[in-house]
């Protein structure tokens, strides 16, 4: 007995194989991205993050990312003009503190890790900035300049601001989701 079958290319698994924790994890970063490039809502991510944990096979996973855009290998440059407007880590910690420019939106992804994204020394794009957030299994704190209005949504996302902010001051919107982690704003850092 014969079974046709198509020919596969160098890599790719048949739709019945197993798939593995490490198969899944891509497929949960492919998500959280698709989530903070605004691709998935927040019910969308949450569904097709519950079926990727269950999923056994290739074929499961695949359903749940067919009709978001591949990502293969190293993530791909940033287009020009969008630089500084991104960043992600993966099982790893990333920092970005000085001064620097502040894009009036920002999406940050950090997967199984941890983020510090110090806005203190920032330069601010513009009075109302939105910063995106997903902390998969992670970490994120935010460390905001004194005097700065902080408006916070989501699920996981706290905020520890001291004092009131003087009228006409800037704002940072923090939209963010943590799965099995956390996502804090404050304007100080704790000293032990």
């Amino acid at each position: 007995m014969s079974v046709e079958q198509r020919p596969r290319t160098v890599g790719e698994a048949p739709p019945s194989l197993r798939a593995s924790d490490r198969d899944r994890d891509q497929v949960l970063v492919l998500l959280h991205t698709a989530f903070a490039e605004g691709r998935l809502t927040e019910v969308e991510l949450d569904e097709r993050s519950d079926a990727v944990l269950a999923a056994r096979t290739h074929e499961e996973l695949g359903r749940m990312s067919a009709d978001l855009p591949a990502r293969t290998g190293a993530p791909a440059a940033p287009a020009v003009g969008a630089a500084g407007r991104f960043q992600m880590a993966y099982k790893s910690r990333i920092r970005r503190s000085g001064r620097w420019r502040l894009p009036k939106k920002f999406t940050s992804v950090v997967y199984k890790g941890e983020s510090l994204l110090d806005l203190r020394a920032a330069e601010l794009d513009g009075p109302l900035t939105t910063i995106r957030v997903v902390a998969y299994k992670s970490t994120v704190e935010i460390l905001v300049p004194l005097g700065t209005r902080v408006e916070i949504g989501g699920v996981g996302v706290s905020a520890e601001i001291e004092g009131a902010e003087p009228d006409g001051s800037p704002v940072v919107r923090i939209k963010g989701i943590a799965y099995k982690g956390a996502i804090d704003a404050k304007d100080h850092i704790y000293r032990r």
